[in-house]
């Protein structure tokens, strides 16, 4: 009997992780992914975890339609648990957001037996990285301790075009060399 109980829940782990990787968050305190800069803005200021300083935290990436928030509660927030944390926006919503943890508050294992807990096992995992992906967000937790939320359709649309610009630029290199 205990082996049919012990076969039957080695069976349904599989299932009870998918299903719990299917209802990952797509962002932390009330920032969501897709959220637009003001919004994003708007929300930080309400949360004093962040550190949030206004408008100085807010930078141009390189490229087209990126901006980048940044804050840090070293001198804003030091009773919080957050660090640094990034906000990155591409044609003006939020599509990454990565949170670092102070590691002198809280540690890796905590982190990763809650998200387990929550949400199932991880998708991948190896040394520097366990994560979670469903078919809207990758959710990752980096060593030492950074938490990763992504839109999945904004990040695959990006490296699809990031390899057929690649594409282009070797065939004209391939081109050029032919010409020599």
């Amino acid at each position: 009997m205990k082996k049919l109980f012990l076969l039957i829940t080695c069976m349904m782990l599989p299932l009870i992780s998918l299903a719990a990787q299917s209802s990952l968050p797509n962002g932390y305190a009330g920032i969501k992914l897709g959220m637009s800069m003001d919004a994003v803005k708007e929300a930080l200021q309400k949360d004093g975890q962040f550190g949030y300083r206004g408008e100085r935290d807010v930078s141009l990436l390189p490229g087209e339609n990126r901006e980048l928030i940044e804050t840090d509660t070293s001198r804003t927030a030091p009773y919080s648990f957050l660090d640094r944390c990034y906000f990155q926006f591409n044609d003006g919503k939020l599509y990454i957001i990565t949170i670092n943890i102070k590691t002198e508050k809280m540690d890796h294992y905590s982190v990763f037996s809650k998200l387990c807990e929550k949400y199932g096992l991880p998708t991948s995992l190896n040394p520097s990285k366990s994560e979670w992906v469903n078919g809207s967000v990758i959710m990752s937790l980096e060593r030492p301790l950074t938490i990763k939320y992504t839109d999945k359709q904004v990040f695959d649309s990006l490296q699809e075009k990031s390899l057929a610009d690649k594409a282009v630029i070797e065939k004209s290199q391939d081109h050029f060399l032919e010409g020599l």
